[in-house]
């Protein structure tokens, strides 16, 4: 007698849920099929979702430069800036409280002309002052910072050299006081990339667009007083280009913040 043979069970498919089994009586091909849809719409979801939030990051800018419009890319800037701060000569200075006078013109730039040698001189070809100081700067943070600062002046006067090769800026700001001129210049030191003092116009001189310049920032008790220099042809100075008694020579617009201090002080200090 031949022995019955066991019948065997026919395996678990993979694709066997008991949910879908037992509640629904779908067969295992079926709830494959259920499977793979659902994995696409999840991969789909899911590629969305990685999508929006690559386009969100691309969309975050750190300390982005809302006022990158105000200029045009290629506008006058300085690519080099160093800042100072102020002397103990100007402590008398250090509140414009004791200093209450207004700036003028004529103050800040009576003389025409000042002389880096015997033979080159910069003559004063624009001057302007504005007690709106936001019509003299640019750039949204530099502009926040110098409202807080309580600007109430900015004296500009543009210089153009004797020899016709160099063009240069001094920019006088009123601040309320020694604590907030010295923070502006320290600030400048990243801030001037962002935001800078309007170069005056004139047909005798004007920064080059996109040319090189050079600039620095002094406190002077609760004055800030800005110097920008460079080549009337926008090109790098060499060994041959003095730009420290260039410097030096703008700075002589300074002379006007020195009589303040003697005013206060006496003519002994």
């Amino acid at each position: 007698m031949v022995g019955s043979r066991k019948r065997r069970r026919t395996p678990k498919s993979d694709w066997e849920f008991p949910v879908l089994t037992d509640i629904l009586g779908l067969r295992p091909e079926q709830q494959r099929l259920i499977v793979i849809i659902a994995t696409v719409i999840g991969v789909l979801v899911a590629g969305t979702g990685l999508v929006i939030a690559i386009n969100s990051i691309g969309d975050y800018a750190p300390e982005r430069q809302a006022s990158a419009a105000v200029l045009s890319p290629d506008a006058a800037l300085p690519q080099v800036f160093q800042g100072w701060n102020s002397p103990k000569l100007f402590d008398p200075l250090s509140e414009r409280a004791k200093d209450g006078k207004a700036l003028t013109e004529k103050e800040v730039f009576g003389q025409s002309e000042l002389a880096v040698s015997k033979k080159l001189k910069l003559k004063l070809v624009a001057k302007r002052l504005d007690t709106d100081c936001s019509a003299a700067l640019w750039g949204e943070n530099l502009l926040e910072q110098v409202s807080d600062a309580g600007c109430t002046q900015v004296a500009r006067g543009l210089y153009a050299s004797s020899d016709g090769r160099y063009i240069g800026q001094y920019t006088l700001l009123n601040l309320k006081d020694g604590t907030s001129a010295s923070e502006l210049v320290q600030a400048l030191n990243t801030l001037y990339r962002g935001g800078w003092a309007r170069p005056l116009t004139s047909a005798k001189a004007t920064f080059p667009a996109g040319g090189y310049s050079e600039a620095g920032g002094y406190a002077l008790g609760h004055y800030v007083g800005l110097v920008w220099l460079g080549r009337t042809d926008g090109t790098e100075p060499t060994p041959k280009d003095d730009f420290v008694s260039l410097t030096l020579a703008l700075r002589g617009a300074e002379k006007a913040v020195y009589r303040r201090v003697v005013t206060i002080t006496g003519p002994s200090s």
